[in-house]
């Protein structure tokens, strides 16, 4: 077998020598302070940062369903919460103006003294609309027919027939003093009469008795005169005893003509009443104001929303719901910018009056549950005239207000 000739293991195609003299026998490397794995490290706060801006700003559906599982809001757990809930956008006119300082919450327009509802009167019944007398739009004063009910025509016929009954009591009543009067004259007539038939019965019985003295008159002759005087003395009793029935007072004093006016009395309250249950047929305006809707048609019983609603669009208002959390800050008189939408332009307005409760948010969904974490107190805010003229056309629209609680600290220097 021929042997190999000998050869360096650096010149094999591939180095079979032990690591250590691979190492030792390469030439030496430099080494750098750098290393791509350091920028990976560097990178990962930014993107974390980033991750979160995005997620707060855009709300992904993941985080959406966390915060409705927990419960929790963003940023409740700072001094400032954010004082709108994710779903919520704030509008940009709003945004750009933003400060530290200023207390957000939602808002919604309304009337001063808010909606009125415009019910059917009490004890309407079963009775249905039978009219509108008004359109959405349209100004109605306080105590204004607005709408009538069907029942409008048996309340009419019982309004004519009280009248009629007072009618009627009215002429019983002028019969009875007529006949008291003329019962009265002719009791005293015949008084009078009876009295002079007694005083000519004792002046006969007086000369019969002279004449019987003297023997001219007969025992027959003085009885009869004895007896027709006595008849005419219980004749002047009875007389007065009749009279005595209708007493010495004046004619409206006496008992007959006052129950005859009683009659009457009771005659002028029916028709009163029936005059009062015609009111039942309309429906009235409760307040100066606007009509801004209508909810009932001809033939349909009033439904238990109301006929209609109506407001005074003349001084507009705005609700706001601020967190607990921020009340503190706010303050009467303070200026509050509104925005949304469907305004062409901001609107403001000063705070008139803050709430005394702390209760759940109801601007953003129906359900309570679904805010049961968000505890607000509601902030009234009366608008200036520029922006009630914009705000009358939008009663009830959902807006984003925004209460500038520093105003008073910056006007103060």
């Amino acid at each position: 077998m021929t042997a190999m000739p000998d050869r360096d293991d650096a010149d094999l195609p591939i180095d079979l020598r032990p690591a250590e003299e691979a190492d030792a026998a390469a030439p030496p490397r430099r080494r750098g302070w750098f290393r791509w794995r350091y920028l990976l490290v560097l990178l990962i706060p930014p993107f974390m940062f980033t991750g979160a801006v995005i997620g707060l700003y855009y709300q992904p559906p993941g985080l959406q369903k966390f915060y409705a599982l927990t419960g929790l809001q963003p940023g409740g757990g700072s001094p400032n919460p954010i004082a709108l809930p994710p779903d919520i956008e704030m509008p940009r006119a709003l945004a750009e103006t933003l400060l530290p300082t200023d207390v957000v919450g939602l808002a919604r327009l309304m009337p001063r003294g808010d909606v009125a509802i415009v019910a059917a009167p009490y004890g309407a019944g079963d009775a249905r609309v039978a009219e509108i007398m008004v359109s959405i739009g349209d100004g109605a004063a306080r105590g204004q027919v607005v709408a009538l009910l069907d029942n409008r025509q048996a309340l009419e016929a019982a309004v004519l027939t009280a009248d009629a009954a007072l009618a009627v009591a009215q002429a019983s009543l002028g019969q009875t003093r007529s006949a008291v009067a003329a019962s009265r004259a002719e009791a005293e007539a015949a008084l009078d009469q009876a009295r002079a038939a007694a005083r000519e019965a004792r002046t006969e019985l007086a000369r019969t008795e002279n004449l019987a003295a003297r023997g001219v008159a007969t025992g027959a002759v003085l009885d009869a005169a004895r007896t027709a005087a006595e008849d005419a003395t219980l004749a002047v009793t009875r007389a007065e005893a009749t009279l005595a029935r209708y007493g010495s007072g004046a004619l409206d004093d006496q008992p007959d003509v006052v129950v005859a006016a009683r009659n009457v009395f009771a005659a002028e309250a029916e028709l009163a009443r029936a005059r009062l249950d015609l009111g039942r047929s309309e429906v009235r305006a409760p307040i100066d104001g606007v009509i801004l809707d209508i909810h009932a048609t001809p033939g349909q019983r009033p439904p238990a929303e109301g006929v209609m609603e109506m407001g005074d669009t003349s001084a507009m208002m705005a609700e706001v719901e601020v967190w607990q959390d921020r009340i503190g800050a706010v303050a009467v008189g303070q200026p509050v910018e509104f925005a949304a939408g469907a305004l062409a332009r901001s609107l403001r307005g000063r705070v008139e009056s803050i709430g005394l409760t702390v209760g759940r948010q109801g601007l953003i969904s129906d359900d309570a549950a679904a805010n049961s974490d968000a505890r607000v107190i509601r902030v009234l805010v009366a608008l200036d005239a520029e922006s009630t003229g914009l705000a009358a056309r939008l009663v009830g629209l959902e807006a984003v207000a925004r209460i500038d609680t520093g105003a008073g600290a910056r006007a103060a220097p």
